[in-house]
């Protein structure tokens, strides 16, 4: 027996599907246009080094980074599934405002907020663990609804599927996993708690997700002491700006759509089976508030909300004045866009970027405390500067007599530099840090009685050592402004010796 299909169906499927494929296209077409970003570099060295769990992330991200770096294609090859991810959030959007009822006008003002919000564009810019989050945590709520509006228990163990392959890329999940849970059970929508396929989909995720937590608990949790530390590093950004920073980041003409998807659920009763939903997201921001979180912590909350808002307010857009000021919100939305995708994607030069910042005073709001005095913002000034940085410490490295090499380690700041030598360094020996991850490989085999330090003070180094000898100094010019200046030294008959040093340089932040 052949079912028949809508035949309004296939188009809005044809129409999600060719709006998501576009927006992958055009991330795809500024992929490779700067060079790897400092936590790629990270990403395909501890990659390099399978575990699993790393002090500061699960395995699913460098495993991959390591993966695709493999096959030559350089920064286009490790940024192909993140500009996927862009277009299949575009694509999934318009379909769950289809689930929720919505016509072609929702499902279109849920996939343009979702293709032009600056954040969201620019969160998928590199490979990190946070460019997959706006995906996955609105495909978690997309499925949900689904098993509540339609009994599909095929969507819940799908979500525990996706939960589970979602916290071995970023713990973060485990926030919206509480914030939903809150939601349910101060709604109607806890009838889900009671299905044992909701059940079923939790010992899928526990089952993927444990290996990771196990690594974090024969460590010792240090992904906890990070958190810690982080929040002292964010800088401390006071409620009403980083509210603002919110609206303007996610696109000022979409605020309409994200404010009414936080009240819809609570005012229409069509969509009251949402509220757990928006309890859920007020959940997370008051985490995030309290942990001094950045902004991009939020973004994975948008497209939900925006999806509820545009299902919402779709309806109301029936005469023709109505017609216009819609047309009018999305040509804005269009223009928002354009001025900050300089900002979000690797479009511009430096060089054209650092006068684009300069003439239109646009810049995203500090989010740590060493961001400042950097000519670019820092997802862009994060790509520039590695392989300048590495050619100086080869160049120092080079001025030391090869016998003297042979007992000589090298020692930098921070796991962007290490990495950034471990790839592009010439005749190196492995880069030592305490930096993260790489305080937990130690000295990497090594036995030095020298040290090649990379560090801001000269001074700072004498109490160590015999004798200190400066050969080098950094600086690129776009890099970001704490990597510039920093003395390359050698110091000779380092006391103590850096194995007994080694536990007072663990810096996990």
């Amino acid at each position: 027996m052949t079912v028949p299909v809508s035949s309004a169906k296939c188009p809005d499927q044809r129409l999600a599907l060719v709006a998501g494929l576009a927006v992958a296209a055009f991330h795809l077409l500024f992929a490779g246009r700067y060079d790897l970003f400092r936590d790629e570099l990270y990403f395909i060295v501890c990659g390099q080094h399978p575990a699993f769990g790393y002090v500061d992330q699960p395995p699913g991200v460098p495993l991959l980074a390591a993966g695709l770096f493999k096959l030559g294609w350089g920064a286009f090859g490790l940024r192909v599934p993140t500009a996927l991810a862009g277009g299949a959030l575009v694509w999934l959007a318009m379909r769950f405002a289809r689930l929720l009822g919505g016509g072609r006008l929702a499902q279109a003002m849920a996939g343009l907020a979702c293709a032009l919000a600056p954040m969201l564009m620019g969160i998928v810019a590199t490979l990190n663990t946070s460019a997959f989050e706006p995906l996955a945590w609105t495909a978690l709520a997309y499925l949900l609804v689904k098993a509540g509006r339609e009994g599909d228990d095929r969507a819940l163990l799908g979500a525990g599927l996706l939960v589970g392959l979602t916290l071995e890329i970023k713990y973060a999940m485990l926030f919206w996993m509480v914030g939903l849970t809150a939601g349910l059970l101060v709604t109607p929508g806890r009838v889900l708690l009671r299905r044992p396929a909701l059940w079923g989909g939790v010992a899928i995720a526990a089952i993927i997700a444990v290996p990771s937590f196990l690594w974090q608990y024969a460590h010792g949790f240090p992904f906890l002491e990070l958190a810690a530390a982080a929040k002292g590093k964010n800088a401390a950004v006071d409620a009403v700006p980083f509210l603002v920073n919110q609206v303007l980041v996610m696109n000022p003409a979409f605020a309409p759509l994200w404010i009414a998807g936080l009240a819809a659920p609570f005012l229409a009763r069509r969509l009251a089976d949402l509220r757990f939903l928006v309890i859920g997201a007020v959940v997370v921001i008051v985490i995030v508030r309290l942990g001094h979180g950045k902004d991009y912590y939020l973004a994975p909350l948008y497209p939900t909300l925006f999806v509820i808002g545009a299902t919402a307010l779709a309806p109301w857009v029936k005469s023709m004045p109505a017609k216009v000021g819609v047309a009018a919100v999305a040509t804005a939305a269009v223009i928002v866009a354009a001025l900050a995708a300089p900002l979000a994607l690797p479009i511009l030069s430096p060089a054209a970027l650092e006068r684009y910042v300069r003439a239109t005073g646009l810049a995203p709001q500090q989010q740590e405390r060493s961001f400042a005095g950097t000519a670019l913002p820092q997802s862009m000034a994060d790509q520039l500067g590695w392989r300048d940085f590495a050619r100086q410490v080869d160049a120092a490295w080079a001025r030391i007599p090869a016998p003297e090499r042979a007992v000589t380690a090298i020692k930098v700041d921070n796991y962007g530099e290490a990495a950034a030598l471990d790839l592009y360094g010439h005749g190196l020996p492995p880069a030592l840090s305490g930096h993260n991850q790489y305080y937990l490989w130690g000295l990497r085999g090594q036995h030095p009685i020298h040290v090649l330090s990379v560090q801001d003070d000269l001074a700072a180094m004498q109490p160590y050592c015999r004798k200190v000898t400066l050969l080098g100094q950094t600086w690129s010019r776009y890099a970001m402004a704490y990597e510039n200046g920093k003395v390359i030294a050698l110091c000779e008959n380092v006391k103590p010796s850096l194995t007994e040093m080694w536990p007072d340089l663990k810096n996990f932040s």
